[in-house]
């Protein structure tokens, strides 16, 4: 199985096509959330819209930049992700949409204890999965992927306990533009591919193993 994975497009929809077209043929396409910057569930719905017929499935949390409106919007078009588990053969997809709360209030944050309980209602659907990959919008904290240009860890700490105790197979996330780049926790690889809208993505392969790279 080949899958790209997008995330922090923030409007730039011609972003995913663009980076499709750089990859290739993909089996599935997981965007990370922020699709919009403060959009509306309409604008979602339309990138959305032409970027399926782009692929043979598509899957989406929404981010802190997004909405609880845009987050319904994606499950109304049955491509949602947050608090849910997708079976792809033997491969496990699950995640969570928004952020931990922070001082900036953007539009969807939430405490770590709701963080907590979404990503675990995911993994429920996938946890026999051969293979489970992990999708929330923010990084776990304390890693290479969620460090701001200060030094300062922004990631979710409910994230990264759950990532210490389930150790799912990959964790794909966002939010943290400038830190691009990968991290493990225990046995769990951590990737943020950087921003959509600047070019970035990433390509996971799954045979045997789960193999990831970031584009060049």
């Amino acid at each position: 199985m080949k899958i790209a994975y997008l995330v922090d497009v923030h409007g730039r929809f011609e972003a995913v096509p663009r980076a499709l077209d750089e990859i290739g043929d993909v089996d599935l396409l997981i965007v990370g959330g922020d699709i919009t910057t403060g959009g509306t569930p309409e604008e979602a719905a339309r990138a959305i819209e032409g970027w399926l017929p782009l692929v043979p499935r598509l899957l989406a949390v929404a981010g802190n930049m997004d909405s609880p409106a845009i987050d319904a919007r994606l499950a109304d078009l049955g491509v949602a992700l947050d608090a849910l588990g997708v079976e792809l053969g033997d491969v496990g997809v699950f995640g969570v949409s928004a952020a931990p709360k922070s001082p900036l209030h953007t539009p969807y944050e939430l405490d770590e204890a709701e963080l907590e309980r979404r990503i675990e209602l995911g993994l429920a659907d996938v946890r026999d999965s051969r293979v489970t990959i992990c999708c929330p919008h923010a990084p776990p904290h304390g890693t290479a992927c969620d460090r701001l240009r200060s030094g300062e860890h922004v990631g979710s700490t409910a994230v990264r306990s759950f990532v210490e105790r389930e150790q799912p197979d990959l964790l794909l996330c966002g939010h943290v533009h400038e830190s691009r780049g990968e991290d493990t926790v225990g046995t769990t690889r951590v990737v943020n591919p950087g921003p959509a809208l600047a070019g970035h993505y990433a390509v996971v392969d799954v045979n045997g193993g789960v193999a990831a790279h970031l584009d060049p």
